[in-house]
């Protein structure tokens, strides 16, 4: 049976365009595999704990105190989820030119040394493999074109740590310069929307 991980980042709810193409892509995928399960992480409305100096030897180090021992915890139900999924839709929204920190907070927490990474005299090497993922980007600019593309420092980013445990399986699906008023939102969302079609 198919399993399906699905991680919201913005902070918007009803009004992100990143949602809605993630709604719309796990739609097309249930479409494709009808028995599909699917888990979903919302990390704009139930955030990740940012690591801290108190909480971080529960994901970097061995946990002794109680709140290192939730950290570790929580970072064994995310990999668990990750480790589960046979694909993974991400709804990855740019902020800042870069990744929500709820995403950010979430990566923290998946990317553990031994468990989904490790280190070798060949370098590292990612431990999930075999796993399709679809990356939702919404943007307000057009930055995979043009003189803005310098800035896009989201799309290699995520590039990076995905594959960096393994996640190279990876389409990006891009709804652009939906900053530019109305029209322009709903056109990003028309060829976002195709796009997830072609995909999914």
């Amino acid at each position: 049976m198919e399993r399906i991980l699905v991680i919201h980042s913005s902070v918007l709810g009803d009004a992100s365009v990143s949602n809605v193409l993630v709604e719309d892509a796990v739609r097309r995928l249930l479409e494709a595999n009808p028995g599909a399960t699917v888990v979903h992480r919302d990390l704009g409305a139930a955030p990740i704990p940012h690591l801290i100096t108190a909480n971080v030897a529960g994901v970097r180090g061995e946990p002794i105190t109680e709140v290192e021992l939730t950290a570790r915890a929580l970072s064994d139900e995310l990999i668990a989820e990750l480790q589960a999924a046979d694909s993974v839709v991400i709804g990855a929204p740019m902020y800042n030119f870069s990744i929500p920190t709820g995403l950010r907070a979430w990566f923290d927490y998946v990317l553990r040394p031994g468990v989904t990474f490790s280190y070798s005299e060949a370098g590292p090497r990612g431990l999930l493999t075999g796993k399709r993922v679809i990356v939702i980007e919404s943007r307000g600019g057009l930055y995979s074109e043009g003189p803005a593309k310098a800035m896009d420092f989201q799309e290699p980013y995520l590039r990076t740590l995905l594959g960096f445990i393994g996640l190279t399986d990876v389409t990006f699906i891009r709804a652009e310069k939906i900053g530019f008023g109305p029209d322009a939102r709903e056109a990003a969302l028309a060829t976002a929307k195709q796009a997830i079609a072609e995909t999914a």
